[in-house]
Protein backbone atom coordinates (compact mmCIF):
# COMPACT_ATOMS: atom_id res chain seq x y z
CA UNK A 1 0.00 0.00 0.00
CA UNK A 2 1.49 3.30 -1.35
CA UNK A 3 1.10 6.77 1.04
CA UNK A 4 1.45 10.08 -0.04
CA UNK A 5 3.07 13.01 1.48
CA UNK A 6 2.62 17.00 1.83
CA UNK A 7 6.77 17.70 2.11
CA UNK A 8 7.54 20.89 3.62
CA UNK A 9 6.59 22.37 7.34
CA UNK A 10 4.35 19.22 8.00
CA UNK A 11 4.30 15.55 6.98
CA UNK A 12 0.65 14.21 5.48
CA UNK A 13 0.07 10.83 4.32
CA UNK A 14 -2.90 9.22 2.64
CA UNK A 15 -2.48 5.99 0.68
CA UNK A 16 -4.71 5.97 -2.29
CA UNK A 17 -4.51 3.17 -4.63
CA UNK A 18 -4.97 4.48 -7.82
CA UNK A 19 -4.45 2.62 -11.31
CA UNK A 20 -5.85 4.92 -13.94
CA UNK A 21 -6.38 8.60 -14.51
CA UNK A 22 -10.03 9.69 -15.46
CA UNK A 23 -10.52 11.35 -18.30
CA UNK A 24 -13.34 13.38 -17.52
CA UNK A 25 -13.57 16.46 -20.02
CA UNK A 26 -15.70 19.84 -19.51
CA UNK A 27 -15.91 23.28 -20.50
CA UNK A 28 -13.94 26.27 -19.26
CA UNK A 29 -16.06 28.71 -20.39
CA UNK A 30 -19.07 30.12 -18.78
CA UNK A 31 -20.32 30.99 -15.34
CA UNK A 32 -18.29 29.36 -12.15
CA UNK A 33 -20.63 26.76 -10.54
CA UNK A 34 -20.80 27.27 -6.75
CA UNK A 35 -21.04 24.47 -4.29
CA UNK A 36 -22.45 24.78 -0.44
CA UNK A 37 -20.84 21.97 1.99
CA UNK A 38 -22.87 21.73 5.42
CA UNK A 39 -20.74 19.95 7.81
CA UNK A 40 -21.16 19.33 11.78
CA UNK A 41 -19.44 22.44 12.53
CA UNK A 42 -21.24 24.76 9.75
CA UNK A 43 -21.89 26.07 6.35
CA UNK A 44 -19.20 26.56 3.50
CA UNK A 45 -19.65 27.74 0.50
CA UNK A 46 -17.17 27.48 -2.59
CA UNK A 47 -16.70 28.63 -6.20
CA UNK A 48 -15.19 26.01 -8.56
CA UNK A 49 -12.53 27.04 -10.91
CA UNK A 50 -13.89 26.46 -14.54
CA UNK A 51 -10.00 26.32 -16.01
CA UNK A 52 -9.50 23.50 -14.09
CA UNK A 53 -12.17 21.12 -16.08
CA UNK A 54 -11.03 18.00 -15.19
CA UNK A 55 -11.06 18.55 -11.33
CA UNK A 56 -14.37 20.54 -11.26
CA UNK A 57 -16.18 18.22 -13.44
CA UNK A 58 -15.12 14.91 -11.00
CA UNK A 59 -15.82 16.79 -7.69
CA UNK A 60 -18.87 17.81 -9.57
CA UNK A 61 -19.47 14.03 -10.16
CA UNK A 62 -19.07 12.77 -6.79
CA UNK A 63 -21.35 15.21 -5.39
CA UNK A 64 -23.95 14.70 -7.37
CA UNK A 65 -23.90 10.70 -6.43
CA UNK A 66 -23.56 12.44 -2.48
CA UNK A 67 -20.25 10.31 -2.29
CA UNK A 68 -19.02 13.26 0.24
CA UNK A 69 -22.12 12.99 2.29
CA UNK A 70 -21.38 11.82 6.21
CA UNK A 71 -17.45 11.05 5.10
CA UNK A 72 -15.09 13.26 7.90
CA UNK A 73 -12.44 15.68 8.23
CA UNK A 74 -10.43 13.11 8.81
CA UNK A 75 -6.70 14.85 9.42
CA UNK A 76 -6.83 18.21 10.59
CA UNK A 77 -3.85 20.50 11.41
CA UNK A 78 -4.59 23.99 12.76
CA UNK A 79 -2.75 26.67 11.34
CA UNK A 80 -2.65 24.31 8.08
CA UNK A 81 -5.36 22.53 6.45
CA UNK A 82 -8.09 20.23 6.85
CA UNK A 83 -8.39 17.54 4.75
CA UNK A 84 -11.36 15.22 3.73
CA UNK A 85 -12.66 12.94 1.20
CA UNK A 86 -11.47 9.96 2.28
CA UNK A 87 -14.08 7.11 1.43
CA UNK A 88 -13.50 4.91 4.39
CA UNK A 89 -14.42 7.52 7.41
CA UNK A 90 -17.78 6.94 6.60
CA UNK A 91 -18.35 3.84 8.67
CA UNK A 92 -14.86 4.28 10.52
CA UNK A 93 -14.90 3.15 14.59
CA UNK A 94 -13.22 5.36 16.65
CA UNK A 95 -9.48 5.31 16.52
CA UNK A 96 -9.14 3.78 13.06
CA UNK A 97 -6.74 5.13 11.12
CA UNK A 98 -8.00 6.86 8.09
CA UNK A 99 -6.53 8.31 4.94
CA UNK A 100 -5.79 5.50 2.41
CA UNK A 101 -9.16 4.95 0.63
CA UNK A 102 -9.31 5.93 -3.13
CA UNK A 103 -11.98 5.34 -5.83
CA UNK A 104 -9.50 3.72 -8.02
CA UNK A 105 -8.18 6.44 -10.37
CA UNK A 106 -6.76 9.34 -10.67
CA UNK A 107 -6.59 13.13 -12.06
CA UNK A 108 -4.10 14.70 -14.09
CA UNK A 109 -2.85 17.83 -12.25
CA UNK A 110 -4.19 21.08 -13.36
CA UNK A 111 -1.99 23.84 -12.10
CA UNK A 112 -2.65 27.11 -12.79
CA UNK A 113 -0.64 30.07 -11.61
CA UNK A 114 -3.49 32.39 -10.74
CA UNK A 115 -4.85 29.72 -8.24
CA UNK A 116 -2.44 29.18 -5.42
CA UNK A 117 -2.60 28.06 -1.64
CA UNK A 118 -4.20 31.71 0.08
CA UNK A 119 -6.01 30.50 2.88
CA UNK A 120 -9.44 28.90 1.73
CA UNK A 121 -7.74 27.45 -1.05
CA UNK A 122 -9.56 24.22 -2.23
CA UNK A 123 -7.02 21.63 -3.36
CA UNK A 124 -6.43 18.09 -4.45
CA UNK A 125 -4.96 15.55 -2.14
CA UNK A 126 -2.35 12.78 -4.00
CA UNK A 127 -0.02 10.49 -3.79
CA UNK A 128 3.68 11.32 -3.26
CA UNK A 129 6.51 12.50 -6.65
CA UNK A 130 8.45 9.18 -5.86
CA UNK A 131 5.61 7.22 -7.26
CA UNK A 132 3.64 10.02 -9.06
CA UNK A 133 6.32 11.93 -10.75
CA UNK A 134 3.29 13.41 -12.88
CA UNK A 135 1.72 15.04 -10.10
CA UNK A 136 -1.84 13.70 -10.14
CA UNK A 137 -4.76 14.11 -8.17
CA UNK A 138 -6.61 11.91 -5.91
CA UNK A 139 -9.78 10.87 -7.38
CA UNK A 140 -11.76 11.59 -3.83
CA UNK A 141 -9.72 13.13 -1.34
CA UNK A 142 -9.30 17.17 -0.75
CA UNK A 143 -7.79 19.67 1.40
CA UNK A 144 -8.90 23.15 2.37
CA UNK A 145 -5.81 25.47 2.85
CA UNK A 146 -5.98 27.57 6.49
CA UNK A 147 -2.63 28.33 6.69
CA UNK A 148 -1.15 31.10 8.11
CA UNK A 149 -0.07 35.15 7.57
CA UNK A 150 3.87 34.97 5.29
CA UNK A 151 6.08 37.88 5.56
CA UNK A 152 8.40 38.81 2.56
CA UNK A 153 10.92 37.82 3.97
CA UNK A 154 9.92 34.29 4.80
CA UNK A 155 8.58 33.98 1.53
CA UNK A 156 11.67 34.87 0.01
CA UNK A 157 13.69 32.03 1.95
CA UNK A 158 10.46 29.69 0.39
CA UNK A 159 11.00 30.89 -2.73
CA UNK A 160 15.29 29.94 -2.23
CA UNK A 161 14.27 26.76 -0.63
CA UNK A 162 11.94 25.02 -2.67
CA UNK A 163 12.47 27.13 -6.19
CA UNK A 164 9.42 28.91 -6.41
CA UNK A 165 8.42 32.59 -7.71
CA UNK A 166 5.83 34.25 -6.20
CA UNK A 167 3.71 37.12 -7.54
CA UNK A 168 3.13 40.71 -6.94
CA UNK A 169 -0.40 39.54 -5.81
CA UNK A 170 1.20 36.32 -4.18
CA UNK A 171 3.22 37.99 -2.01
CA UNK A 172 0.13 40.63 -0.75
CA UNK A 173 -2.08 38.10 -0.64
CA UNK A 174 0.34 35.36 1.77
CA UNK A 175 1.05 38.55 3.96
CA UNK A 176 -2.54 39.95 4.44
CA UNK A 177 -4.82 36.60 4.08
CA UNK A 178 -1.79 34.06 4.54
CA UNK A 179 -1.96 30.38 3.29
CA UNK A 180 0.56 27.69 2.54
CA UNK A 181 3.39 29.05 0.27
CA UNK A 182 4.76 26.12 -0.51
CA UNK A 183 2.95 24.02 -1.83
CA UNK A 184 2.28 26.05 -4.98
CA UNK A 185 2.83 24.33 -8.32
CA UNK A 186 2.42 21.22 -6.36
CA UNK A 187 -1.27 20.51 -5.76
CA UNK A 188 -3.85 21.23 -7.71
CA UNK A 189 -5.68 24.45 -6.69
CA UNK A 190 -9.41 23.97 -8.35
CA UNK A 191 -12.05 25.62 -5.85
CA UNK A 192 -11.66 28.69 -3.62
CA UNK A 193 -13.94 29.40 -0.28
CA UNK A 194 -16.13 32.08 -0.25
CA UNK A 195 -18.57 32.03 2.61
CA UNK A 196 -18.24 30.48 6.17
CA UNK A 197 -14.21 30.90 6.62
CA UNK A 198 -15.18 30.78 10.12
CA UNK A 199 -16.21 27.66 9.48
CA UNK A 200 -13.18 26.60 8.51
CA UNK A 201 -10.79 28.00 11.56
CA UNK A 202 -13.23 26.22 14.08
CA UNK A 203 -12.49 22.75 12.40
CA UNK A 204 -9.28 23.85 12.39
CA UNK A 205 -9.03 24.19 15.85
CA UNK A 206 -10.55 21.23 16.89
CA UNK A 207 -8.53 18.69 19.18
CA UNK A 208 -6.62 16.05 17.23
CA UNK A 209 -4.96 13.03 17.96
CA UNK A 210 -1.30 11.86 17.48
CA UNK A 211 -2.75 11.00 13.86
CA UNK A 212 -4.45 14.41 13.39
CA UNK A 213 -8.09 12.75 13.38
CA UNK A 214 -10.26 15.24 15.50
CA UNK A 215 -11.39 13.42 18.47
CA UNK A 216 -14.67 14.15 17.91
CA UNK A 217 -15.69 13.11 14.63
CA UNK A 218 -16.37 16.45 12.43
CA UNK A 219 -17.99 15.69 9.53
CA UNK A 220 -19.61 16.89 6.37
CA UNK A 221 -23.75 16.33 6.13
CA UNK A 222 -23.99 16.99 2.36
CA UNK A 223 -22.97 19.00 -0.36
CA UNK A 224 -24.57 20.46 -3.44
CA UNK A 225 -24.63 22.87 -6.21
CA UNK A 226 -26.09 26.13 -5.76
CA UNK A 227 -27.12 29.12 -7.38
Amino acid sequence: MKKITFVAFFLLTICLGCSQSVVAQGKSKGKEVRVEMVTTEGRMVFVLFNDTPLHRDNFLKLVNEHTYDSLMFHRVINRFMIQGGDPESRHARSGQMLGEGSLGYTVPAEFRKEHFHRKGALCAARLGDNINPRKESSSCQFYIVQGQLVDPKMLDMMAQRYGKTFSEEQRKVYATEGGTPHLDGDYTVFGQLIEGMDVLDRIASVKTDRSDRPLNDVRILSVKVIK
